[in-house]
C-alpha cells in the first residue's frame, strides 16, 4: 500500500500536537499515512484526542464542529489540507449557513432537528 501526504495545520493550544511546543499560535504538519486512511487515523498518528479539536475543516470543507464530529471515518487523500481549530475558537453563527461541507457532515446537519443552526454546543 502506498503512502499519501496531508498538509495538517493546527491552530490555538493544538499547535502542540505539531511537534513544536515553542510554537504557541500554530503549526503546520505534513502527515505521511497509508493511502485510505480516515481522520480517526490522522487524530491517531497526532496523538491528538478527538475531544480536544473543535471546528474542522478538510479542503475548506467542514467536518466537524465541538460535540458534533461524523468525520472520524471520512478517508483522506494525498494533498487534502486538513485545519485543526482548538475548542475555543470562533466561528460567527452567521458564516454558518450555506457553508461547504464534507458528505458525513451534511447529511447528519440536514438530519437534526434544528440543521446545526445553534449557537451553543455542549462537550
Amino acid at each position: 500500500m502506498s503512502d499519501m501526504t496531508l498538509d495538517v495545520w493546527l491552530y490555538g493550544n493544538l499547535a502542540r500536537y505539531g511537534g513544536d511546543a515553542a510554537r504557541s499560535s500554530f503549526a503546520n504538519v505534513q502527515a505521511c499515512l497509508p493511502e485510505g486512511s480516515t481522520m480517526a487515523d490522522l487524530l491517531s498518528y497526532l496523538r491528538m484526542p478527538t475531544e480536544e479539536r473543535g471546528i474542522t475543516f478538510v479542503n475548506g470543507e467542514l467536518s466537524a464542529m465541538p460535540g458534533l464530529q461524523p468525520d472520524m471515518g471520512h478517508t483522506l487523500h494525498s494533498g487534502d489540507r486538513v485545519a485543526f481549530f482548538h475548542l475555543k475558537s470562533m466561528w460567527p453563527f452567521q458564516y454558518r449557513h450555506g457553508v461547504p461541507m464534507i458528505s458525513e457532515m451534511a447529511e447528519v446537519m440536514h438530519d437534526s432537528e434544528d440543521q446545526g443552526l445553534h449557537h451553543a454546543y455542549s462537550q
